[in-house]
């Protein structure tokens, strides 16, 4: 009887656990900042990642990574917002967008220079012309001379520790 109550013990956590998967829209909050573009949140007592769409940040150890983290965690970290999605990366995070009432945080941090618009992924004009904007006002990473886009960064990085 004891093995059969453990056994049906572990099966509903494991159940339970894989088996929340949040509506398309919902609401949740925020708990941690991983980076500039990476959260998580706290849903129906679950921890999910939330891979900010559209968007790609600075790494924490990249130029503006950490400023960019800090921003994000200004915007948002402590607070309920709503989160709409569409998939999964291949990571299996949540990959989606952000709003704290009305606003979009993806376009914020885009808007204030802490991101790109991740246009491998993203065709979205808003996030284009946020970028322009960004860029034309030097806000954020864009006062740096020579910014280096994350996808170049984690390219070369890749390619270096294989050397």
């Amino acid at each position: 009887m004891k093995y059969l109550l453990l056994t049906f013990c572990l099966f509903f956590n494991i159940i339970s656990a894989q088996d929340i998967i949040p509506p398309k829209k919902f609401y949740a909050k925020v708990i941690g900042i991983s980076d500039g573009d990476t959260f998580k949140v706290l849903y129906k007592k679950q921890i999910f990642k939330i891979r900010l769409d559209h968007i790609d940040a600075p790494e924490k150890s990249q130029n503006f990574g950490k400023k960019a983290k800090e921003y994000a965690s200004n915007l948002c970290f402590g607070k309920n917002v709503r989160i709409t999605w569409k998939k999964k990366d291949r990571y299996q995070r949540i990959l989606g967008e952000v709003f704290l009432n009305e606003i979009n945080i993806n376009q914020e941090i885009v808007k204030a220079g802490y991101a790109w618009h991740f246009k491998q992924y993203s065709k979205d004009p808003i996030y284009a012309d946020l970028e322009i904007q960004a860029k034309k006002n030097k806000k954020g990473l864009w006062q740096d001379k020579y910014p280096i886009a994350p996808w170049d960064w984690r390219k070369n990085k890749k390619s270096s520790s294989k050397k």
